[in-house]
């Protein structure tokens, strides 16, 4: 069954409204934007669309940057951004050797006019743009790569362009996981060794290596320069490491402000916008990443399927926001009739069924006493009647009672509950019904025999515990 388990959690996204909101606030797209809005008949680029040397000067003013090669460089990058993301249409030039012209494009009037997926869908190009500036190869000394010919020699550079995408990719999904795991970072922020380790230190390995040591303080290194970028496009919030730590090779290192202080070594993390565009690239990807509100308008039998394994509190919002598009009480007539069956998800249906007609009111009161003599749901009808104090509710048949027994159980050992729940449900159980296992062997449900076996491992009483183990083999004998 572990199978069938998706392999990301749910992210609960914020809303598209607000997540246009924070990619038109990001500085790099902000200024990409501003410099599509300068640009004119005027405007000339080169052959690859950039801005010519002597335009850079304006195009930073236009920015309120100073006019010096800072200046000249972030007006630059910014401009790479406009054109990549379509805020910007170039025209080439006609001849070889000319220079071509650059306008505003389509996309630049989305930013304004565009409804928030028009906004997010430029974003995510831009995106794409800047993870291709954090992958591309770092150019220490650019003398050393012109070969003979006087051309770039690329066989020198020591670069493997999937590689590097695929760590960088590797290293936002850890973030992402970590971000979206119940009991993970959350929203707080991941010390960047800790990012770079999970990328490079075998799970099975004990005490890392020397080797494996340089190795992550190596990726840590990259990854500051990657995360610098990846920062103004509003990805992540970081935390550089400490420049007091980057020593080149040869010189003393600063002393320690405090050894214990893992935030010097820099700290990472997504932002609500950063989280989309993750997911967005895994989607692109063929990745399962699944978001709360994926199954809204679906039916009941998808819904109770696709939060089978959800934690509990994103199960609750899809939950909710699947009741919130239905309405009662016919929502719950099919909640009910998805719940049915004896399958081996069976029961964790049943479950999130009961767990979903929690979030119900009084209207749903009818459609759960069309099923009180349901073999399969009428147990669970009657516990919603009976905790809201509801008449005239028949006692349940004993079968009935010891079916939802095995049922509740089979459901909590398929989603590994917590094992003192389970115990104490089994103690519980065990201890208001005499002779429980006499009558439990004999239920009509497919997983009667795995949940005796189950409450012979979990009850603490030895002798309990035999009655139960001896109760799983008759289950089996009559099977």
């Amino acid at each position: 069954m572990s199978g069938d388990r998706p392999t990301l959690p749910p992210v609960r996204l914020h809303s598209e409204a607000e997540l246009a909101r924070a990619a038109l606030a990001a500085p790099l797209l902000a200024r990409a934007a501003r410099l599509a809005r300068w640009a004119g008949p005027g405007t000339r680029v080169g052959a690859g669309g950039e801005l010519v040397e002597e335009q850079l000067p304006a195009a930073a003013e236009a920015l309120g940057l100073t006019a010096d090669d800072d200046g000249a460089a972030d007006a630059s990058e910014a401009w790479r951004i406009a054109v990549d993301a379509g805020l910007v249409d170039v025209t080439d030039a006609e001849d070889e050797d000319g220079e071509g012209t650059a306008v505003a494009g389509e996309s630049l009037a989305l930013l304004t006019s565009g409804s928030p997926q028009d906004v997010l869908t430029t974003w995510l190009d831009a995106f794409d743009a800047v993870f291709a500036d954090a992958t591309a190869p770092v150019l220490d000394d650019f003398a050393d790569l012109i070969g003979d010919d006087g051309e770039l020699d690329f066989d020198r550079l020591d670069w493997d362009p999937q590689a590097e995408a695929d760590f960088l990719e590797g290293v936002l999904g850890n973030l992402y996981l970590l971000t979206v795991t119940e009991g993970g970072a959350g929203e707080g922020p991941v010390p960047l060794p800790a990012l770079a380790a999970s990328m490079i230190v075998p799970d099975d390995m004990g005490e890392p290596t020397d080797d494996i040591l340089e190795q992550v303080s190596d990726a840590m290194m990259r990854l500051d320069d990657q995360f610098r970028l990846l920062e103004p496009i509003g990805l992540v919030e970081y935390r550089p490491v400490d420049e007091a730590l980057m020593v080149e090779e040869g010189e003393e290192p600063a002393p320690p402000v405090d050894d214990e202080d893992v935030s010097r070594y820099g700290m990472v993390r997504l932002t609500p916008l950063g989280l989309y565009g993750v997911r967005a690239r895994m989607l692109e990807a063929g990745v399962e990443a699944p978001a709360v509100g994926d199954l809204a308008d679906k039916g009941a039998d998808v819904l109770l399927d696709g939060i089978a394994y959800y934690p509990e509190a994103a199960a609750r919002a899809e939950t909710e926001q699947w009741l919130a598009r239905h309405e009662l009480p016919a929502a719950v007539r099919e909640l009910l009739a998805a719940a049915r069956g004896s399958d081996e998800r069976g029961p964790l249906r049943r479950l999130h069924c009961q767990q979903a007609l929690a979030l119900t009111g009084p209207e749903a009161e009818p459609a759960l006493r069309e099923v009180l003599d349901d073999a399969e749901l009428g147990g669970l009808a009657r516990v919603w009647l009976a905790e809201r104090g509801a008449a005239d509710v028949p006692a349940p048949p004993e079968a009935m009672v010891f079916w939802l027994a095995v049922d509740t159980i089979a459901a909590q050992l398929a989603v590994d509950g917590d094992l003192e729940e389970l115990q104490g449900l089994v103690e519980g159980l065990v201890g208001q019904h005499s002779g429980f296992f006499d009558a439990a062997w004999r239920v009509e449900h497919p997983a009667t025999a795995d949940v005796l076996e189950a409450m012979g491992r979990l009850h603490p009483d030895k002798k309990v515990a035999k009655e139960a183990r001896k109760a799983a083999f008759k289950a089996r004998s009559r099977a």
